[in-house]
Formats: C-alpha cells, structure tokens, sequence
C-alpha cells in the first residue's frame, strides 16, 4: 500500500511525540518531596535528615522538605506515612524504633513491614556503653565482674522504655548475665543530666550525643556498640570483642507508603546511594561516626527484616512495655 505524504508526515509527527508524551508521563519528580521524620527537631534523626537533604534534593532535581512529626516513639510520623498517597512525594526516614515497635506494641493500626516500601539505607550510628567515672571499671571485663559482684545495685538510664538506648542495655544484659535497674527518662537529655550526677552509672547513649563529655572526661567509655569500631571514638573497643556476637546499634534508612510504584522506588535509590557517595556528606558521616549504609532496596528490607526479629526476642526478654 503506498502512502500518501500527508500519511507519512503524519506518522513521523506520532513516532516523535510518542516518547516525549511517555517521558512527561513518567517523570519523577516534578515538585517538592517530603521527608518525614518520626522524632523532634535536633536529635541525631533531624540531624541527619537534614544532612542528607540538600544532597538528596540536588540529584532529584526537587527541594526536599523535612517535617517533624514525633510522638509516640515514631508511631505518629510512621502512620502519617503509611496513610499518604503512595506517589513517592512523601517519605519516611525509617529507623531502628520501627523495628522495635513491631513487637514493643500488641496493636498498631498498621504493619510496618507490610505497609512501607523499603527504598535504601542511609547510615548506621553507634552506641557508646559509658560508665560515670564513680564506677571503677575501666573495660568491659572489668564492668562484668564489677555487676556479677554487686547484682541489681547499678542503674541503667534510657531515654524510656522501649528506645534502642534501652534495648541496648538489655540485649547486653542478656548476653553478659549480669543484672541491673533499668531507669527510663523522659528523653535522652534528662537521663544524660542524670548520668553526668552520677544518680546513674551506666548508659548505652548515642555518641553524637555524649562524644563531648566524654572527651572531657565527665563520662568514661567502655566500649561502642557496633560489630567495628567507630571513626569518632578510635580508641574505644567494640562490645563485641569481650562479649562475642554482640551488636546493636541505631540504624536509618528511606520508606515509602505501599504501592509506590517500582520506577520511583528504584530512581530514589539511585538518587540517595549517589548522595551518599558525595565525598562531603562521606566526610560529615565520619565525623559524626556514622557508617554509610547505601545498597538497592531489598538490601535495606533485608536489614529491616533482621532488625525486626532480632529486636522482638529483646523485647520478649526483657518484658519491655511503651511509655
């Protein structure tokens, strides 16, 4: 069959625009994104959401824009989540309290695992086990035999029930059979008052938190609670190297709501490994001692995964109960 000129130009024109409509209809994103974070604005969360942000936003070409939703141990900003439209413009900084929940709470009004799209990790931050100078153990050892030798007389401070500072403390607890009093505070700033006064001996706090009190000698470090050493505290041993296998740590990643579609997902995971990947925010991290975790999607839902089994036998151990 012979076409007409007006029948090829025709088809020409549609072969051209064909591509660009499908582009148009597919670009992401194409105004502000939303971060959510769970927790106020200050603490290591808001911090590093914020870090994060202006990298992020560079390589999606869209402002990112960090709200603060805290209550209820990360519950409030997580359902926020889990509720928006699953487009990709709302996000949720997913971190280890998520974990904990599953199992922390009897009933949610949702499922973390099932309701939030793993998107990628972001970065992994240490604990440090810091003792009041009163207390005369200088190592962990030491710290062991001191407790086993004086059972149920120290006082363990969290920022409250159920927190990673918290469950920290009773996985070590656990693994090093020893006793000690649990005392929740009000948020990490009271149990750290504490501590400082030495109302409290003992305490597995973030080290962005407790890093200057430290180097000033009003809190002594025992060890820091990831499987390697951290950059800020070089001279500090792992948990693990006197109690084999021991691990934990606060851990912070990207979500999204469920039925997000897979495109997005994948060009939000390429935006923040490439984020990651900045020497600056490298640098920055490392300043903080924090550990990069970037990788694909199913790498972050795996950790969530781990994190999730690994926290509920805590939890069931220690009878833990929210606030």
């Amino acid at each position: 069959m012979k076409l007409s000129r007006r029948q090829i130009l025709s088809l020409a024109t549609g072969a051209v625009s064909l591509p660009v409509l499908w582009r148009a209809a597919q670009a992401y994103p194409t105004r502000p994104v939303r971060l959510i974070v769970p927790f106020a604005p200050g603490g290591s969360p808001d911090i590093l959401a914020r870090l994060l942000g202006p990298f992020l936003a560079e390589r999606l070409g869209q402002p990112l824009v960090i709200e603060n939703r805290p209550g209820a141990g990360a519950l409030v900003g997580t359902e926020a989540v889990v509720n928006a439209t699953p487009d990709g413009y709302t996000l949720l900084l997913a971190n280890t309290s998520n974990a904990i929940n599953a199992t922390l709470y009897d009933k949610l009004n949702f499922t973390f695992m099932r309701d939030i799209v793993p998107v990628g990790g972001v970065a992994r931050n240490p604990l440090v086990m810091e003792v009041h100078p009163s207390v005369p153990a200088k190592t962990v050892p030491e710290f062991i035999a001191y407790a086993r030798a004086n059972p149920g007389k120290l006082n363990m401070a969290s920022p409250g029930n159920g927190s990673s500072v918290h469950l920290a403390g009773e996985l070590f607890k656990a693994m090093a059979i020893i006793d000690m009093v649990h005392v929740p505070y009000r948020g990490g700033g009271p149990a750290l008052t504490d501590m400082l006064g030495g109302q409290v001996q003992v305490m597995f706090d973030s080290t962005s938190s407790s890093i200057e009190y430290i180097r000033s000698g009003k809190l002594r470090p025992l060890a820091v609670t990831t499987a390697t050493r951290s950059s800020a505290l070089p001279g500090v041993p792992t948990v693990g190297e006197f109690v084999p296998g021991y691990e934990a740590s606060s851990w912070f990643g990207i979500g999204a709501p469920k039925g997000t579609p897979a495109q997005t997902i994948e060009e939000l995971n390429r935006a923040i490994n490439a984020a990651l990947a900045d020497p600056k925010i490298k640098a920055r991290l490392d300043e903080m001692g924090s550990m990069v975790l970037s990788g694909s999607p199913s790498d972050f839902g795996k950790l969530i995964a781990d994190e999730t089994e690994k926290w509920a036998k805590v939890v069931r151990f220690a009878g833990a109960r929210p606030d």
